[in-house]
């Protein structure tokens, strides 16, 4: 732009809209160095509660080889090294016990209460399922549960992978030997809605956004009400294997951390676990590959983003300043 007004110095229409694209990008990082001082001033919000988000390395073998559950939630317990006098919520990564419903995990609840006590809760990755017609509907679920396993909440996922998650048009293809790659020969069904989770417990209470793996990449589609304090994105990534997929995955809660303006907590199987910042900032993670927990306790509070108010329909609204400037371009040429 800046060249243009040289070459172009002679011709005053020519050079208005030169400066127009000139000033846009100054608006823009004037606005960006704005909002990082505002969030990087701003008192912290520290919580009673730590969240601490699990990352593991566990094998997707564990669904195909009749793995003992009460070996993958002994090898859990002990990477979230609960402490009985600290409280804290622990976040499981998706679908990470094999073989277990939501219903079914009050039989192992003498491994909970053994480990865990009132101070404590679990969001966990868990299928479930409902009757519905005469017919039984699972779900991709992320559950909340007390240390007794009493169930406190529960989010069906809404948004499912194609040939993943569900079968499309499965009455058909099924008779031609195609299934699902995730929930043996049955597709998931889809939640009704993604609702925000209010988490209450003795005096201490926050509002998550709940997004299971494949939900974090839509952008402009997560949230309808900007009444939340965090998300907690769980995800199981050892479907893409060793290849670039689980970096390419996690990319997405920075794009959608940086929109909402929000806190993203990531707990993954066979990923990246991190704590993301509304700046995008990756404030603390565990490694693709590794095994452990971090810990989360406080927050910045910011004010809306302009995304988060008006979503995609900005896109919207450059693409028409586009065209009007080209217009004027082509104006100003045939006059």
């Amino acid at each position: 732009v800046s060249p243009a007004v040289f070459i172009l110095r002679d011709k005053k229409k020519d050079i208005g809209i030169c400066i127009i694209f000139l000033i846009m990008p100054l608006l823009f990082y004037m606005y960006g160095s704005s909002y990082k001082k505002i969030f990087n001033t701003s008192d912290k919000i520290i919580y009673s509660h730590k969240v601490r988000v699990i990352g593991t390395n566990i094998s997707l073998d564990r669904f195909y080889s009749n793995t003992d559950p009460v070996s993958v939630i002994k090898d859990l317990i002990k990477v979230s090294n609960p402490n009985k006098n600290e409280k804290t919520i622990f976040v499981w990564p998706e679908g990470i016990l094999p073989d277990i419903s939501q219903k079914e995990l009050v039989e192992y609840k003498w491994l909970f209460e053994k480990n865990f006590n009132d101070n404590h809760l679990l969001i966990i990755g868990i299928n479930s399922q409902a009757a519905e017609n005469g017919n039984i509907n699972y779900f991709n679920s992320l559950s909340i549960y007390d240390h007794n396993l009493s169930l406190l909440h529960s989010y069906n996922k809404v948004d499912l992978v194609p040939f993943g998650e569900f079968l499309p048009f499965e009455n058909i293809l099924k008779n031609i030997g195609l299934r699902t790659i995730t929930n043996n020969y049955k597709s998931f069904s889809s939640g009704n809605e993604r609702s925000i989770i209010e988490i209450n417990k003795e005096g201490f209470s926050f509002k998550i956004l709940p997004l299971i793996c494949y939900e974090i990449i839509y952008s402009g589609k997560i949230f309808k009400n900007l009444d939340f304090d965090l998300i907690i994105n769980i995800s199981e990534d050892g479907w893409f294997g060793k290849s670039i997929g689980p970096k390419q995955h996690f990319i997405h809660g920075i794009f959608r951390a940086i929109e909402s303006g929000k806190y993203i907590v990531r707990s993954a199987n066979n990923g990246i676990a991190a704590i993301i910042n509304p700046l995008g900032i990756v404030e603390n993670k565990v490694n693709f590959g590794n095994t452990g927990y971090i810990d989360f306790n406080e927050r910045k509070k910011i004010q809306p983003t302009v995304f988060s108010k008006y979503g995609n329909k900005i896109f919207g609204l450059l693409i028409l300043l586009y065209i009007f400037l080209i217009f004027s371009f082509n104006r100003i040429n045939n006059e």
